[in-house]
């Protein structure tokens, strides 16, 4: 066996073959055949060994026993009992089998693994009167098999688990890349080269800090499974112990003086490995992580919002100054409201890239490359990825100033069915979504109609390949498209949207000319973005006695959220003879409810001109003077700053993050929110209540910070029917002063 060439199929992530077989020459200077989702060679064990223990990308390595066509259930337990089972494994050892694929007869997975076991336990009772046990917890030898048109492989497991799992990773913060992901994006920036030159490695948004792990381990030359356990070979009958060990002290020499020289050149100036997150919490986490690899000393992380960032002083093997690598996988929001509070973050990268990171390289990891677009930074080179099964791109970025570019919202297509072009490419598909919404109607129209609403949504991304929100405003629809990726192709996405639309109005009884679709997609040619006048284009619409200008074209919001309806209703029945301030007032339809339910006086705060003049409007349209209803335009953060007047009732809704350059600084309201509140707090009157929401999903209130404070979440009660599928779409406590007891 030492001698023997043996065939091995490696596999890893989609769309990372190629770093694969790159991987392979550099370790074993072999060439390999390129198939989906892995590459195949023939080598000897002891190279194959080596593999396992040094490949940063793969995921499994398959040795392959035997091949044959199989097409019956039969033919399948022949070709799996031909193999000489006792040449691999005792009936001491457990075994498990992992099968996939199908045939016209071998229908379902299960049944396939069934029949591969049968065949193996079968063969050891006939030839010794016992057999072997069955267990998927931690087996000593795993047996794959693999039946992909008509053809069947079985294979036995070398790695055992995937080898992307290292062991250091037994905490994950939020939405974690894998492993070999990580490693595989370094690979692709090519930061083996950087890091011997010195450069900086910085993510400044490093969750657990993956990206920072499996970038020191690079550095630091130590072998990706050098602290597993278990390995599939470990307990095969041919494995060779001595060999194995050999190549694990030799991993372990070179990591310590792997980890000397890298010590030195941190103490020298170069090679810095510092991450950053806003939560305190994952930070906490990734600390955790780092010291189970065994690189305390080498990697740097702490609390820090993308706001805070700056440059980091350190010097390469040139001696130039703040030279490095800015890796990231930033959020990129998988519903509509997500999409459009992160593109303020996106922003503020690009920013900080600009300001602080001249001359660097950067790489940005995302799922929505339009929200990549939102950084402002020119890119020489993109890969297409996979993020487990969400399309993904790698955007590789020079940051120099001839690669400053301004990002455009006006780019962002809005325009009215009408105008467009429908194209059905599957009618059995868009007869399954005009089913869904005939159904939708029956519920959701039956409970509109008897709660007297004309805005309402009617469809919230039910099916996932109709990735839509469609409002119902009056007599008009509208639709916007989610950005969130899915694991369906840019021209099938296009194909299910157009689909959706050829049966909007039919089923939802409205003319073409009065459905606005909003796709948050770069359009080209005559679906491209058309501004309209927005005095013609305003219509009215009621919400329990209050009236609203609503424009549903000309803006990528309308006027109204209609996701604060139960919200708005409450502020309407508790605020007579109330002092209200509405903060990020928005066009001000808290403040309507508010004046509705008899407030004495309102205070309404925005940035924008354009939406107090909404507002403004909107309290003339339901028949109330200005008097005694201030609409001030401010940066609201400042304007607490400096307020002292007293108010029995506050509204504070601000956005998810924004830098609008019309503030004074960054807001953040995750890192933000407890100094909001507390100054917001510091205006309530002793038996007030202040009415917080936030539309971030992952967003956790500080309950220690607001301890003083009597918080209650109401979150539940302000969601409605039409909201039940998306039920995180905002978050909402009433905060007041704790009450003394006497007691």
């Amino acid at each position: 066996m030492m001698d023997k060439l043996l065939s091995v199929f490696v596999t890893c992530p989609k769309g990372l073959e190629y770093v694969l077989e790159k991987e392979l020459d550099e370790l074993l200077q072999k060439e390999a055949k390129v198939r989906p989702a892995g590459i195949a060679f023939d080598a000897m064990l002891p190279e194959i060994y080596r593999f396992v223990l040094w490949s940063r990308t793969a995921n499994r390595v398959l040795l392959a026993l035997a091949e044959s066509e199989v097409h019956t259930a039969e033919q399948l337990y022949n070709l799996v009992y031909s193999i000489d089972w006792q040449t691999h494994m005792s009936v001491d050892n457990t075994l498990v089998v992992d099968f996939s694929g199908q045939s016209k007869n071998i229908n379902n997975t299960a049944f396939g693994a069934v029949k591969v076991k049968d065949a193996i336990v079968d063969q050891f009772r006939d030839r010794i009167g016992e057999r072997p046990n069955v267990t998927r917890d931690s087996p000593d030898i795993r047996i794959n098999v693999k039946l992909s048109k008509g053809v069947a492989v079985v294979a036995l497991d070398l790695s055992g688990e995937s080898l992307h799992r290292r062991g250091y990773r037994t905490e994950a913060g939020k939405a974690p890349i894998k492993e070999n992901l990580g490693a595989a994006l370094l690979q692709r920036c090519n930061w083996a080269e950087l890091g011997q030159r010195g450069a900086a490695l910085l993510d400044p948004m490093c969750g657990s800090a993956t990206l920072l792990v499996e970038g020191a381990m690079i550095l630091c030359d130590k072998a990706p499974a050098l602290d597993r356990a278990h390995f599939g070979f470990l307990k095969w009958k041919q494995h060779q112990d001595g060999v194995w060990k050999l190549l694990i002290d030799e991993a372990i020499e070179r990591f310590e003086s792997g980890l000397d020289k890298c010590i030195a050149q941190q103490t020298a100036g170069s090679n810095q490995l510092v991450g950053y997150d806003a939560d305190s919490s994952v930070i906490s986490v990734a600390r955790n992580n780092i010291k189970r690899a065994g690189l305390e000393g080498v990697i740097s992380v702490d609390t820090q919002s993308l706001s805070d960032l700056k440059g980091l002083e350190v010097l390469s093997s040139e001696h130039e100054k703040s030279f490095g690598l800015l890796l990231t996988n930033p959020p990129y929001g998988e519903r509509l409201g997500d999409v459009e509070s992160l593109k303020g973050l996106y922003r503020c990268l690009g920013d900080k890239l600009k300001s602080e990171f001249e001359g660097w390289k950067a790489a940005i990891f995302t799922g929505n490359i339009e929200l990549g677009r939102r950084i402002g930074l020119r890119s020489y080179k993109q890969y297409k990825l996979f993020n487990g099964s969400l399309p993904s791109q790698l955007i590789m970025i020079d940051v120099l100033p001839e690669n400053f570019v301004k990002t455009d919202d006006s780019k962002e297509s809005q325009v009215l069915l009408s105008r467009r072009h429908i194209r059905v490419a599957n009618p059995d598909r868009a007869a399954m979504f005009a089913n869904r919404l005939r159904k939708n109607l029956r519920t959701l129209g039956k409970w509109a109609k008897k709660s007297k609403l004309e805005c309402y949504r009617i469809y919230d991304a039910d099916m996932p390949e109709f990735s839509l929100a469609v409002d119902v405003y009056r007599d008009w629809v509208h639709v916007q498209e989610y950005a969130a990726p899915a694991s369906i192709d840019e021209k099938a996405a296009k194909d299910r949207l157009e689909e959706a639309l050829s049966v909007l109005p039919e089923v939802l009884q409205v003319p073409p000319e009065q459905v606005v679709i909003k796709q948050r997609r770069r359009q080209k040619g005559d679906s491209q973005y058309e501004k309209h006048d927005q005095k013609a284009q305003r219509m009215v619409v009621d919400e329990i006695g209050c009236k609203f200008y609503v424009n549903l074209i000309d803006y990528i919001d309308t006027g109204l959220f209609l996701d604060h309806r139960p919200v708005r209703k409450w502020i309407q029945q508790n605020s007579a003879g109330k002092r209200f301030l509405n903060l990020f007032c928005y066009t001000g339809a808290a403040t309507m409810h508010a004046v509705k339910g008899g407030a004495a006086e309102t205070v309404s705060v925005d940035m924008s001109n354009t939406y107090l003049d909404w507002g403004k409007e909107n309290l003339s349209l339901n028949g109330f003077s200005e008097s005694g209803h201030q609409f001030v335009q401010a940066d609201c953060l400042r304007w607490l700053d400096l307020a002292s007047e007293k108010f029995d009732m506050i509204f504070l809704d601000p956005p998810t993050f924004s830098n609008s350059k019309r503030m004074e600084g960054v807001l953040d309201i995750q890192r933000d929110h407890v100094d909001m509140i507390n100054k917001a707090m510091s205006l309530l009157t002793k038996g007030g209540v202040l009415v917080f929401s936030t539309n971030l999903r992952r967003f956790k209130l500080d309950m220690g910070a607001l301890s003083s404070f009597e918080l209650d979440d109401v979150s539940r009660s302000t969601i409605d029917k039409d909201f039940e599928r998306n039920s995180k779409i905002h978050q909402c406590w009433h905060i007041k002063y704790k009450t003394l007891s006497l007691g």
